[in-house]
Protein backbone atom coordinates (compact mmCIF):
# COMPACT_ATOMS: atom_id res chain seq x y z
CA UNK A 1 0.00 0.00 0.00
CA UNK A 2 1.64 2.95 -1.19
CA UNK A 3 1.21 6.15 1.14
CA UNK A 4 2.49 9.86 1.41
CA UNK A 5 5.48 8.90 3.25
CA UNK A 6 6.63 6.77 0.54
CA UNK A 7 7.11 10.50 -1.76
CA UNK A 8 9.20 13.36 -1.75
CA UNK A 9 6.78 16.04 -2.89
CA UNK A 10 10.11 18.66 -3.62
CA UNK A 11 9.02 20.67 -6.65
CA UNK A 12 6.34 17.85 -7.38
CA UNK A 13 2.35 19.38 -8.06
CA UNK A 14 0.33 16.90 -6.06
CA UNK A 15 -3.16 16.16 -7.53
CA UNK A 16 -5.14 15.68 -4.36
CA UNK A 17 -8.43 14.42 -4.59
CA UNK A 18 -10.41 15.59 -1.03
CA UNK A 19 -13.58 15.93 0.49
CA UNK A 20 -14.62 19.19 0.81
CA UNK A 21 -18.58 18.50 0.23
CA UNK A 22 -18.70 20.53 3.63
CA UNK A 23 -22.20 21.58 4.81
CA UNK A 24 -22.91 25.67 4.15
CA UNK A 25 -25.01 27.92 5.58
CA UNK A 26 -27.34 30.55 3.79
CA UNK A 27 -24.72 32.75 3.92
CA UNK A 28 -22.43 29.95 2.23
CA UNK A 29 -20.36 30.04 5.72
CA UNK A 30 -19.55 26.26 6.20
CA UNK A 31 -20.63 25.15 9.30
CA UNK A 32 -18.82 21.62 10.18
CA UNK A 33 -15.40 21.69 8.55
CA UNK A 34 -14.52 18.49 10.27
CA UNK A 35 -13.73 17.21 6.22
CA UNK A 36 -11.29 20.38 5.91
CA UNK A 37 -8.98 19.40 9.20
CA UNK A 38 -8.96 15.88 8.20
CA UNK A 39 -7.41 16.96 5.07
CA UNK A 40 -4.79 18.98 6.22
CA UNK A 41 -2.22 16.44 7.65
CA UNK A 42 -1.45 15.42 4.13
CA UNK A 43 -1.55 18.35 2.68
CA UNK A 44 0.89 20.07 5.43
CA UNK A 45 3.19 16.91 4.46
CA UNK A 46 3.35 18.12 0.74
CA UNK A 47 4.26 21.53 1.21
CA UNK A 48 6.90 20.98 3.96
CA UNK A 49 7.87 18.85 1.44
CA UNK A 50 8.44 21.11 -1.11
CA UNK A 51 5.73 20.46 -3.03
CA UNK A 52 2.68 22.18 -4.46
CA UNK A 53 -1.28 21.33 -3.17
CA UNK A 54 -4.10 20.87 -6.53
CA UNK A 55 -7.18 20.46 -4.67
CA UNK A 56 -10.40 18.61 -6.08
CA UNK A 57 -13.32 17.76 -4.71
CA UNK A 58 -17.22 17.89 -4.86
CA UNK A 59 -19.32 20.12 -3.32
CA UNK A 60 -23.27 19.30 -3.49
CA UNK A 61 -25.25 17.43 -6.41
CA UNK A 62 -25.66 20.44 -9.02
CA UNK A 63 -27.17 19.73 -11.95
CA UNK A 64 -24.60 21.64 -14.25
CA UNK A 65 -23.42 24.53 -13.38
CA UNK A 66 -24.50 26.05 -9.79
CA UNK A 67 -23.22 29.23 -8.09
CA UNK A 68 -24.40 27.99 -4.70
CA UNK A 69 -22.74 25.12 -5.16
CA UNK A 70 -19.15 26.73 -5.79
CA UNK A 71 -16.20 25.83 -3.86
CA UNK A 72 -15.23 29.49 -3.91
CA UNK A 73 -17.28 29.80 -0.91
CA UNK A 74 -14.92 27.69 1.33
CA UNK A 75 -11.83 29.18 0.12
CA UNK A 76 -11.67 31.58 3.52
CA UNK A 77 -12.25 28.47 5.67
CA UNK A 78 -9.34 26.33 4.06
CA UNK A 79 -7.33 29.62 4.41
CA UNK A 80 -7.97 29.68 8.48
CA UNK A 81 -7.63 25.69 8.94
CA UNK A 82 -3.96 24.84 6.74
CA UNK A 83 -2.43 28.73 7.81
CA UNK A 84 -1.35 29.17 3.71
CA UNK A 85 -2.88 31.38 1.43
CA UNK A 86 -5.42 29.65 -0.53
CA UNK A 87 -5.58 30.18 -4.66
CA UNK A 88 -9.03 29.51 -6.61
CA UNK A 89 -9.66 28.49 -10.05
CA UNK A 90 -13.51 29.07 -11.48
CA UNK A 91 -13.39 25.59 -13.71
CA UNK A 92 -11.36 21.87 -12.74
CA UNK A 93 -10.06 21.74 -16.21
CA UNK A 94 -9.46 23.40 -19.71
CA UNK A 95 -7.24 26.66 -20.21
CA UNK A 96 -7.94 28.46 -16.84
CA UNK A 97 -7.26 25.35 -15.15
CA UNK A 98 -4.14 24.40 -16.97
CA UNK A 99 -2.25 27.83 -16.76
CA UNK A 100 -3.53 28.28 -12.70
CA UNK A 101 -1.63 25.11 -12.59
CA UNK A 102 1.13 25.55 -14.65
CA UNK A 103 1.75 28.85 -12.23
CA UNK A 104 1.83 27.10 -9.00
CA UNK A 105 4.84 27.32 -7.31
CA UNK A 106 6.34 25.02 -4.44
CA UNK A 107 4.40 25.47 -1.05
CA UNK A 108 0.97 27.06 -2.78
CA UNK A 109 -1.98 25.37 -2.25
CA UNK A 110 -4.99 26.03 -5.65
CA UNK A 111 -8.69 24.88 -5.16
CA UNK A 112 -10.14 23.57 -8.85
CA UNK A 113 -13.88 24.11 -9.14
CA UNK A 114 -16.55 22.04 -8.02
CA UNK A 115 -15.56 18.83 -10.29
CA UNK A 116 -19.45 17.65 -10.59
CA UNK A 117 -20.38 20.63 -12.62
CA UNK A 118 -19.09 18.58 -15.20
CA UNK A 119 -20.83 15.38 -15.94
CA UNK A 120 -18.04 13.72 -16.43
CA UNK A 121 -17.20 13.68 -13.44
CA UNK A 122 -19.65 11.14 -12.02
CA UNK A 123 -19.55 9.26 -15.45
CA UNK A 124 -16.05 8.18 -15.35
CA UNK A 125 -15.40 9.32 -18.07
CA UNK A 126 -11.85 8.81 -19.43
CA UNK A 127 -10.92 11.97 -21.92
CA UNK A 128 -11.86 14.19 -18.41
CA UNK A 129 -9.82 12.27 -16.12
CA UNK A 130 -6.85 12.16 -18.58
CA UNK A 131 -7.43 16.62 -18.35
CA UNK A 132 -7.31 16.44 -14.91
CA UNK A 133 -4.30 14.16 -14.79
CA UNK A 134 -2.41 16.48 -16.68
CA UNK A 135 -2.68 19.41 -14.05
CA UNK A 136 -0.26 17.10 -11.30
CA UNK A 137 2.97 15.13 -10.87
CA UNK A 138 1.42 12.75 -8.29
CA UNK A 139 -2.00 11.79 -7.40
CA UNK A 140 -2.95 11.64 -3.82
CA UNK A 141 -6.67 10.04 -3.13
CA UNK A 142 -7.49 11.07 0.55
CA UNK A 143 -11.57 10.68 0.08
CA UNK A 144 -12.63 8.26 1.71
CA UNK A 145 -16.04 9.63 1.70
CA UNK A 146 -16.42 9.44 -2.00
CA UNK A 147 -13.81 6.06 -2.71
CA UNK A 148 -17.32 4.00 -2.97
CA UNK A 149 -17.86 5.97 -6.54
CA UNK A 150 -16.07 5.25 -9.52
CA UNK A 151 -15.96 8.73 -10.56
CA UNK A 152 -13.22 10.50 -12.86
CA UNK A 153 -11.56 11.72 -9.92
CA UNK A 154 -11.30 9.48 -7.32
CA UNK A 155 -11.26 6.21 -9.42
CA UNK A 156 -10.09 6.60 -13.04
CA UNK A 157 -7.77 9.34 -12.81
CA UNK A 158 -5.28 7.49 -10.91
CA UNK A 159 -4.53 4.79 -14.16
CA UNK A 160 -2.71 7.44 -15.63
CA UNK A 161 -0.33 8.06 -12.39
CA UNK A 162 0.94 4.15 -12.75
CA UNK A 163 3.61 4.60 -10.78
CA UNK A 164 3.21 7.94 -9.14
CA UNK A 165 -0.42 7.71 -6.55
CA UNK A 166 -0.38 6.99 -3.36
CA UNK A 167 -3.08 7.22 -0.41
CA UNK A 168 -3.17 10.51 1.61
CA UNK A 169 -3.13 9.96 5.81
CA UNK A 170 -6.69 10.37 5.79
CA UNK A 171 -7.85 7.31 3.76
CA UNK A 172 -4.90 5.68 4.95
CA UNK A 173 -5.67 5.39 8.56
CA UNK A 174 -9.92 4.70 7.26
CA UNK A 175 -8.21 1.61 5.80
CA UNK A 176 -6.15 0.84 8.90
CA UNK A 177 -8.68 1.44 10.97
CA UNK A 178 -11.46 -0.68 9.17
CA UNK A 179 -8.70 -3.34 8.96
CA UNK A 180 -8.70 -3.39 13.01
CA UNK A 181 -12.05 -4.21 12.84
CA UNK A 182 -12.50 -6.56 10.31
CA UNK A 183 -9.10 -8.33 10.65
CA UNK A 184 -6.29 -7.68 13.29
CA UNK A 185 -8.63 -6.42 16.29
CA UNK A 186 -8.06 -7.41 19.80
CA UNK A 187 -10.58 -9.96 20.69
CA UNK A 188 -13.16 -10.20 22.14
CA UNK A 189 -14.51 -7.74 19.52
CA UNK A 190 -18.17 -6.45 19.71
CA UNK A 191 -20.18 -4.62 16.95
CA UNK A 192 -23.01 -2.44 17.76
CA UNK A 193 -25.45 -1.97 15.04
CA UNK A 194 -28.55 0.51 15.55
CA UNK A 195 -30.62 2.53 13.08
CA UNK A 196 -34.00 1.90 11.79
CA UNK A 197 -34.15 -1.17 9.54
CA UNK A 198 -32.97 -4.73 9.55
CA UNK A 199 -32.92 -4.87 5.75
CA UNK A 200 -29.96 -1.69 5.41
CA UNK A 201 -27.44 -3.90 7.62
CA UNK A 202 -28.09 -7.07 6.49
CA UNK A 203 -25.41 -7.70 4.18
CA UNK A 204 -23.23 -5.94 7.11
CA UNK A 205 -24.23 -8.80 9.45
CA UNK A 206 -23.59 -11.31 7.37
CA UNK A 207 -20.16 -9.87 6.53
CA UNK A 208 -18.74 -9.58 10.06
CA UNK A 209 -20.61 -12.36 11.77
CA UNK A 210 -17.31 -14.27 11.45
CA UNK A 211 -15.06 -11.86 12.77
CA UNK A 212 -16.67 -10.41 15.67
CA UNK A 213 -17.51 -12.49 19.18
CA UNK A 214 -20.50 -9.54 20.59
CA UNK A 215 -23.44 -8.08 18.53
CA UNK A 216 -25.38 -5.09 19.91
CA UNK A 217 -28.57 -4.44 18.20
CA UNK A 218 -30.55 -1.20 18.77
CA UNK A 219 -32.49 1.43 17.54
CA UNK A 220 -35.81 0.75 15.59
CA UNK A 221 -34.73 -2.52 14.13
CA UNK A 222 -34.49 -3.74 17.58
CA UNK A 223 -38.30 -4.40 17.22
CA UNK A 224 -38.25 -6.66 14.05
CA UNK A 225 -36.09 -9.07 16.50
CA UNK A 226 -38.36 -8.84 19.46
CA UNK A 227 -41.45 -10.00 16.99
CA UNK A 228 -39.47 -12.22 15.61
CA UNK A 229 -38.99 -13.92 19.03
CA UNK A 230 -42.75 -13.69 19.86
CA UNK A 231 -42.80 -10.30 21.57
CA UNK A 232 -45.48 -7.69 21.66
CA UNK A 233 -44.02 -4.21 20.36
CA UNK A 234 -47.33 -2.15 20.16
CA UNK A 235 -46.46 0.67 17.54
CA UNK A 236 -43.30 0.18 17.43
CA UNK A 237 -41.10 0.46 14.20
CA UNK A 238 -41.34 -3.06 12.41
CA UNK A 239 -40.16 -4.60 9.19
CA UNK A 240 -43.16 -7.79 8.96
CA UNK A 241 -41.76 -8.45 5.83
CA UNK A 242 -38.41 -9.62 7.69
CA UNK A 243 -39.23 -11.64 10.82
CA UNK A 244 -37.78 -14.68 9.32
CA UNK A 245 -34.64 -12.77 8.56
CA UNK A 246 -34.35 -11.24 11.94
CA UNK A 247 -34.76 -14.75 12.93
CA UNK A 248 -31.94 -16.34 10.78
CA UNK A 249 -29.98 -14.17 11.52
CA UNK A 250 -30.13 -14.76 15.68
CA UNK A 251 -29.71 -18.73 14.41
CA UNK A 252 -26.66 -18.06 12.06
CA UNK A 253 -25.04 -15.98 15.29
CA UNK A 254 -25.56 -18.73 17.11
CA UNK A 255 -24.07 -21.26 14.90
CA UNK A 256 -20.77 -19.09 14.75
CA UNK A 257 -20.60 -18.12 18.53
CA UNK A 258 -21.38 -14.79 18.64
CA UNK A 259 -23.82 -13.58 21.68
CA UNK A 260 -26.29 -10.91 20.80
CA UNK A 261 -27.81 -8.65 23.02
CA UNK A 262 -31.01 -7.41 22.43
CA UNK A 263 -32.65 -4.62 24.64
CA UNK A 264 -34.46 -5.86 27.56
CA UNK A 265 -36.29 -2.98 28.33
CA UNK A 266 -37.78 0.23 26.43
CA UNK A 267 -38.29 4.14 27.04
CA UNK A 268 -41.86 3.84 25.35
CA UNK A 269 -43.63 7.06 23.89
CA UNK A 270 -47.45 7.15 22.80
CA UNK A 271 -46.65 9.34 19.85
CA UNK A 272 -43.24 10.00 18.05
CA UNK A 273 -42.77 13.38 19.71
CA UNK A 274 -40.45 15.03 22.36
CA UNK A 275 -43.51 15.96 24.40
CA UNK A 276 -45.00 12.82 24.15
CA UNK A 277 -46.23 10.83 27.36
CA UNK A 278 -43.25 8.35 28.58
CA UNK A 279 -42.91 5.03 30.25
CA UNK A 280 -40.60 2.38 30.71
CA UNK A 281 -41.63 -1.65 29.93
CA UNK A 282 -39.95 -4.58 29.18
CA UNK A 283 -39.00 -4.34 26.00
CA UNK A 284 -41.35 -7.80 24.78
CA UNK A 285 -44.33 -6.23 26.66
CA UNK A 286 -45.10 -2.78 25.14
CA UNK A 287 -48.79 -1.82 24.98
CA UNK A 288 -50.75 -0.98 22.28
CA UNK A 289 -50.79 2.56 20.99
CA UNK A 290 -47.23 3.17 22.79
CA UNK A 291 -44.03 2.75 20.73
CA UNK A 292 -40.47 2.14 21.78
CA UNK A 293 -38.05 5.09 21.33
CA UNK A 294 -35.20 4.44 23.10
CA UNK A 295 -33.59 1.51 25.15
CA UNK A 296 -34.42 1.41 29.05
CA UNK A 297 -31.95 1.97 32.50
CA UNK A 298 -31.51 -2.16 32.10
CA UNK A 299 -30.53 -2.26 28.58
CA UNK A 300 -28.04 0.53 29.32
CA UNK A 301 -26.33 -1.40 32.19
CA UNK A 302 -26.15 -4.54 29.91
CA UNK A 303 -24.46 -3.41 26.71
CA UNK A 304 -22.15 -1.38 28.98
CA UNK A 305 -20.93 -4.61 30.86
CA UNK A 306 -20.43 -6.23 27.28
CA UNK A 307 -18.30 -3.28 26.05
CA UNK A 308 -16.14 -3.25 29.02
CA UNK A 309 -14.99 -6.48 28.19
CA UNK A 310 -14.46 -5.95 24.61
CA UNK A 311 -11.28 -4.88 23.40
CA UNK A 312 -11.82 -4.13 19.96
CA UNK A 313 -15.55 -1.95 19.70
CA UNK A 314 -17.47 -1.03 15.90
CA UNK A 315 -20.31 1.37 16.29
CA UNK A 316 -22.85 2.05 13.64
CA UNK A 317 -25.69 3.63 14.51
CA UNK A 318 -27.65 5.27 17.71
CA UNK A 319 -29.82 3.21 20.12
CA UNK A 320 -33.02 5.75 20.15
CA UNK A 321 -34.02 8.61 18.48
CA UNK A 322 -30.90 10.91 19.90
CA UNK A 323 -32.23 14.10 17.92
CA UNK A 324 -34.82 14.18 20.85
CA UNK A 325 -33.34 14.88 24.33
CA UNK A 326 -35.96 12.37 25.93
CA UNK A 327 -34.96 9.66 24.30
CA UNK A 328 -31.26 10.54 23.75
CA UNK A 329 -30.29 8.76 27.10
CA UNK A 330 -29.60 5.13 25.76
CA UNK A 331 -27.22 6.33 22.80
CA UNK A 332 -25.21 9.15 25.34
CA UNK A 333 -25.03 5.95 27.59
CA UNK A 334 -23.45 3.96 25.26
CA UNK A 335 -20.84 6.95 24.58
CA UNK A 336 -19.98 6.68 27.67
CA UNK A 337 -19.56 3.14 27.64
CA UNK A 338 -17.31 3.55 24.65
CA UNK A 339 -15.05 6.25 25.89
CA UNK A 340 -14.33 4.55 29.11
CA UNK A 341 -13.33 1.03 27.50
CA UNK A 342 -11.54 3.21 25.05
CA UNK A 343 -9.12 5.06 28.05
CA UNK A 344 -9.09 1.86 29.41
CA UNK A 345 -7.20 0.36 25.90
CA UNK A 346 -9.85 -0.77 23.63
CA UNK A 347 -9.42 0.40 19.87
CA UNK A 348 -12.96 1.75 18.99
CA UNK A 349 -14.32 2.50 15.63
CA UNK A 350 -17.57 4.80 15.07
CA UNK A 351 -18.99 5.12 11.77
CA UNK A 352 -22.49 5.98 9.75
CA UNK A 353 -23.75 9.36 9.62
CA UNK A 354 -26.36 9.00 12.17
CA UNK A 355 -23.09 7.70 14.85
CA UNK A 356 -21.05 10.25 13.78
CA UNK A 357 -23.59 12.79 14.75
CA UNK A 358 -24.46 11.55 17.71
CA UNK A 359 -20.80 11.54 19.02
CA UNK A 360 -20.43 15.12 17.89
CA UNK A 361 -23.12 16.44 19.34
CA UNK A 362 -22.63 14.40 22.72
CA UNK A 363 -18.62 15.39 23.14
CA UNK A 364 -17.16 11.93 22.42
CA UNK A 365 -15.41 12.85 19.28
CA UNK A 366 -12.56 13.00 21.37
CA UNK A 367 -13.02 10.04 23.81
CA UNK A 368 -12.83 7.09 20.79
CA UNK A 369 -10.25 5.57 18.85
CA UNK A 370 -11.75 6.92 15.67
CA UNK A 371 -14.59 8.68 13.99
CA UNK A 372 -14.67 7.66 10.18
CA UNK A 373 -15.53 10.23 7.60
CA UNK A 374 -17.27 8.15 5.36
CA UNK A 375 -21.04 7.07 5.59
CA UNK A 376 -21.78 4.66 2.71
CA UNK A 377 -18.24 4.13 1.93
CA UNK A 378 -17.58 2.83 5.03
CA UNK A 379 -20.38 0.76 5.08
CA UNK A 380 -19.61 -0.54 1.96
CA UNK A 381 -15.94 -1.60 3.30
CA UNK A 382 -18.00 -3.57 6.21
CA UNK A 383 -20.32 -5.15 4.17
CA UNK A 384 -17.15 -6.68 2.51
CA UNK A 385 -17.38 -4.48 -1.01
CA UNK A 386 -13.73 -3.90 -2.54
CA UNK A 387 -13.95 0.40 -2.81
CA UNK A 388 -13.05 1.37 -6.36
CA UNK A 389 -11.10 4.29 -4.93
CA UNK A 390 -9.21 2.15 -2.94
CA UNK A 391 -8.32 -0.31 -5.54
CA UNK A 392 -7.38 1.71 -8.02
CA UNK A 393 -4.34 2.97 -5.89
CA UNK A 394 -3.75 -0.15 -5.23
CA UNK A 395 -3.62 -1.89 -8.94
Amino acid sequence: MKTLNDFNFKNKKALIRVDFNVPLDDKFNVTDDTRIKSAKPTIIKILEDGGSCILMSHLGRPKGVDEKFSLKHIVDKVEDIIGVEVKFVPDCVGEEAKKATNNLQPGQILILENLRFHDEETAGDIDFSKQLASLGDIYVNDAFGTAHRAHASTTIVAQFFPNNKCFGYLLEQEIKSIDKVMKTGEKPVCAILGGAKVSSKITIIDNILDKIDHLIIGGGMTFTFIKAQGGKIGNSLVEADKLKLANEILEKAKAKNVQVHLPIDAIIADAFSNDAHTNTCDVKNIPDGWMGLDVGPNTEELFAQVIKESKTILWNGPLGVFEMANFAKGTIALGYAIAEATKEGAFSLVGGGDSVAAVKQFGFEDKVSYVSTGGGAMLESLEGKTLPGIAAILD
